[in-house]
C-alpha cells in the first residue's frame, strides 16, 4: 500500500464525518477527552488523589500519549499540515497535549489540561448540529453591533464604582476594613453587581446609606447590557431572516429589511408584496 493511499484513507478517518468510520473515530475520541477531563478533576482532589494518584496520573499519561498519536496522524493525513495546525482546532489539539509535558519541569501545569474539552467541540460536526452554528453567528452580530453601547455602559459604570468606592474610603477609612481606595472600589464593584461576599461592610450610618443606594442602583443597572443586546439581537435575527433589498434603479444591494429609500440613488425601494406580484 502506496503512502498516498495510507494518508488518504486516514484523512477519511479522522477528517472525514460523514463516513461510518469517521463518525466512529469522533465518537470514540469525544469519549477519550471527556475521560481524560474527568481524570483531571479527580486528581485534584485531595483524598481521591491521596489513594488513587499513581493510576489517575497513568490514565493521565495513556491519554496524553494516545492524543499526541492522534496529532501527529492529523498532520500526516492533512491536505494542508500548516494551515491545520494553524486553525483553531489544530491549537487546540497542541495546547491539549503540552501542559502534560510541561508538568515535568511545572507540576502544577498539569492541571491545565481542562482545556481538552474544547476538543469537545467537534460534537457539533459529529451529531450534525453545525446549523446551530447560524444562531451562533446571529447572536455573535448582535454583540457587535451592541459594543459601543455597552462600552459607554462600561466606562460608566467604573465611574460610578471609583466615585463611590472613594466616598467609602474617606467615609469608613481602615478600621472598617476600607484600608485603600483600590479595596474599597473592590467592595463597590462586589456590591454594585449584587454579589455581597460580605467580607467587608461599613460601619457608620452615612456608609450604610451609601451602600445601600448603591445596592438599588445594582439592580436597575444590571438589566442595561440585558436590554441592549436583547434589541440587537431582535434586529440581527430579523436580518438573517430577511434577504438584502435591491434597488429597481440603480440595481445595487444591500440595503435594511426595513430601508424605504434607496442608500445609494434615494430611489423609493419596492415594497415585498409588489415584488411578488409584478
Amino acid at each position: 500500500m502506496s503512502d498516498r493511499t495510507i494518508r488518504q484513507q486516514l484523512y477519511r478517518v479522522i477528517f472525514e464525518h460523514d463516513t461510518k468510520a469517521g463518525r466512529t473515530f469522533d465518537i470514540a475520541l469525544i469519549l477519550a477527552i471527556l475521560l481524560s477531563v474527568a481524570a483531571v478533576m479527580l486528581d485534584s482532589v485531595a483524598s481521591i488523589s491521596q489513594r488513587f494518584g499513581p493510576y489517575l496520573k497513568a490514565i493521565e499519561w495513556f491519554f496524553t500519549i494516545l492524543f499526541t498519536i492522534e496529532y501527529v496522524l492529523r498532520l500526516y493525513s492533512a491536505k494542508r499540515p500548516g494551515r491545520y495546525a494553524r486553525s483553531f482546532f489544530g491549537i487546540v489539539d497542541i495546547v491539549a497535549i503540552v501542559p502534560t509535558y510541561a508538568s515535568l519541569l511545572f507540576p502544577g501545569g498539569r492541571f491545565l489540561l481542562t482545556i481538552r474539552v474544547l476538543r469537545v467541540l467537534r460534537v457539533f460536526r459529529v451529531l450534525k448540529l453545525v446549523h446551530f452554528l447560524g444562531e451562533a453567528s446571529v447572536l455573535g452580530r448582535a454583540m457587535r453591533a451592541s459594543r459601543h453601547k455597552i462600552g459607554v455602559f462600561l466606562l460608566t459604570v467604573l465611574s460610578v464604582v471609583v466615585i463611590v468606592g472613594s466616598l467609602m474610603y474617606v467615609i469608613e477609612g481602615s478600621d472598617a476594613g476600607f484600608t485603600s481606595i483600590p479595596v474599597s472600589i473592590y467592595w463597590a464593584i462586589v456590591t454594585l453587581t449584587t454579589v455581597g461576599y460580605g467580607d467587608i461592610a461599613p460601619q457608620t450610618a452615612l456608609g450604610q446609606s451609601l451602600a445601600a443606594l448603591l445596592m438599588i442602583t445594582g439592580y436597575g443597572i444590571i438589566a442595561v447590557p440585558t436590554g441592549i443586546v436583547t434589541v440587537e439581537l431582535g434586529k440581527a435575527s430579523r436580518a438573517a431572516g430577511k434577504p438584502r433589498r435591491t434597488c429597481a434603479a440603480c440595481k445595487r444591494g444591500g440595503h435594511a429589511p426595513d430601508a424605504v429609500y434607496c442608500k445609494y440613488c434615494g430611489t423609493e425601494l419596492l415594497r415585498e408584496e409588489s415584488l411578488g406580484t409584478s
